[in-house]
């Protein structure tokens, strides 16, 4: 499967972005795919994922409340609602897949797809 994801940009705090993580190649609703984020000069973090063939999903805590993901299978895309950004949401985004499923689905290691990187800027 190939990812490629989309929909990043800038925003003022307490705004809102969605963006999107689309597949090629595979059925995505196979995989589990997970969104993680780098900012600059710090270690890439777990954001949020959507179980393989489930529509369970994980967070961080940093974002539970606040963002959103989901999966819509007819467009064979992930999506990652983000709302009441702040300016510590400021990083690159990226989405990953891996099948099957992994009790450690918070673990950048675990992931064997990655799509390209979304800049998202959340202005104060």
């Amino acid at each position: 499967v190939q990812l490629q994801a989309s929909g990043g940009g800038l925003v003022r705090a307490g705004g809102s972005l969605r963006l999107s993580c689309a597949a090629s190649g595979r059925t995505l609703s196979a995989f589990t795919v997970a969104w993680f984020r780098q900012a600059p000069e710090k270690e890439r973090e777990f954001v949020a994922a959507v179980r393989s063939s489930s529509s369970t999903t994980y967070y961080a805590d940093s974002v539970k409340g606040r963002f959103t993901c989901s999966r819509d299978s007819a467009k064979n895309t992930v999506f990652l609602q983000m709302s009441s950004l702040k300016p510590e949401d400021t990083a690159v985004y990226y989405c990953a897949a891996r099948w099957p499923h992994t009790v450690q689905y918070y673990n950048a290691i675990h992931y064997h797809t990655w799509g390209e990187g979304t800049l998202v800027t959340v202005s104060s």
